[in-house]
């Protein structure tokens, strides 16, 4: 795979990814309160049936191109913070490892049917704040030096 077709797909799937935790946290989260409790509970039942449709091979080509540029960025240092590059990097790669285990996780608690609306808002609230961090580490890669 060429480098910049590694970071388009990166970009892409990271839109699909944040927009949708995006539009989950700050819009579904303000509907709950006009909303009929039943009604809300088919709109998440409808969300998590999409979801698990679309969004596993969302994140697996997300953390397969992440990775993959990983690789070259990181190759050829003694550490995986020997630079502040690199050190903001490896700070965002466990993030996002985090951000994988809340996905596992809601997959999981969704399939066995244990997904409740406390867990559904404890954990996109959770990864909502994991992605503000991740952009902010993304950009400051290219921007903070020590």
């Amino acid at each position: 795979m060429n480098y910049a077709l590694g970071h388009i797909a990166h970009l892409f799937c990271a839109f699909v990814f944040i927009g949708a935790v995006f539009f989950e946290v700050l819009i579904l989260e303000s509907v709950r309160k006009k909303v009929p409790k039943e009604a809300m509970v088919a709109i998440q039942h409808g969300i998590m049936h999409r979801a698990r449709r679309l969004m596993p091979p969302v994140i697996l080509l997300l953390f397969a191109s992440g990775i993959y540029m990983a690789t070259i960025h990181l190759s050829g240092l003694e550490s995986l913070f020997a630079t502040s590059f690199s050190t903001l990097l490896t700070i965002k790669m466990m993030i996002a490892g985090s951000v994988l285990l809340h996905f596992i996780t809601a997959m999981t608690l969704s399939l066995r049917g244990k997904m409740t609306s406390f867990r559904f808002k404890f954990i996109h609230l959770s990864v909502f704040s994991h992605m503000i961090a991740i952009v902010l580490l993304a950009k400051g890669m290219f921007y903070i030096t020590w």
